[in-house]
């Protein structure tokens, strides 16, 4: 996978490596960009620097097998140019997309030049998009999730996972567009407020489960199903928002 650093431990790459693990699969981990950060928001980010980053996917894929690839925070365009570049060199890999834009305190993680470069050359190659609501009408262009979706899959996108988090309601609603006549949905009881690193965690165990031999559905089931478990088992880690307990131990 490759994510950003989040110093406070609730998001990013951190995320990524607990949620693989609990779901029995062995994380590769590039760093992709560091931030400042808490569990409130994020206040500066620096891109880490992508010719090291294209080494470090050269030399761990020449080692080891890598059976799904999990993106978050990117850094910046030049690392999607090297990420894209590494995923066509290697097809059939599943590529689980969340298109880290904002944090949920309002801080920004990605520029003009980035969402760019994801939309144009990224997302093409992804099996599946994981947005939140907020993300979803930035890069779909529309505040009506369903012609969000339509207008990004009529972009390439092969499928979009647009994530209720960030939503209001009773519920959590994630809800899958691909292009089947009809949206799948999935819904659990929505606990409390929000929580930090939420779609960190759902997207990466979504990889994990795809990396273990899951269909796209199944892959998405077990996923929402372990991060209502983390939420339930939420940690008071900082004076902003609780961190998902991604440790807990899950029976698959």
């Amino acid at each position: 996978m490759l994510s950003g650093l989040d110093p406070s431990g609730g998001a990013g790459i951190q995320a990524d490596i607990q949620a693989i693990t609990s779901l029995g699969c062995h994380p590769l981990p590039v760093l992709t960009c560091l931030t400042v950060q808490d569990t409130r928001n994020v206040y500066d980010a620096q891109p880490v620097d992508s010719a090291l980053i294209r080494k470090q996917l050269d030399c761990i894929a020449a080692d080891a097998p890598i059976h799904a690839i999990k993106t978050g925070a990117l850094g910046n365009a030049g690392v999607v140019d090297v990420l894209v570049e590494f995923i066509k060199s290697r097809p059939g890999i599943p590529v689980i997309t969340d298109p880290v834009i904002k944090a949920a305190g309002g801080g920004d993680l990605a520029d003009e030049a980035l969402i760019t470069a994801m939309k144009e050359r990224l997302f093409p190659l992804a099996e599946m998009i994981t947005p939140n609501g907020i993300e979803l009408a930035m890069l779909g262009g529309s505040e009506k999730p369903e012609q969000a979706a339509k207008h990004l899959m009529d972009q390439g996108c092969e499928s979009v996972l647009a994530t209720g988090g960030h939503g209001t309601g009773l519920h959590i609603i994630n809800t899958l567009y691909n292009h089947n006549p009809e949206p799948m949905r999935w819904e659990i009881e929505r606990v409390g407020g929000e929580y930090h690193g939420t779609g960190c965690t759902l997207a990466a165990a979504i990889a994990a489960g795809r990396a273990s031999g899951l269909s796209a559905r199944a892959a998405i089931s077990q996923a929402q199903n372990y991060v209502n478990r983390a939420i339930l088992h939420a940690l008071d880690v900082g004076k902003g928002q609780p961190v998902p307990d991604r440790g807990i131990l899950w029976e698959r």
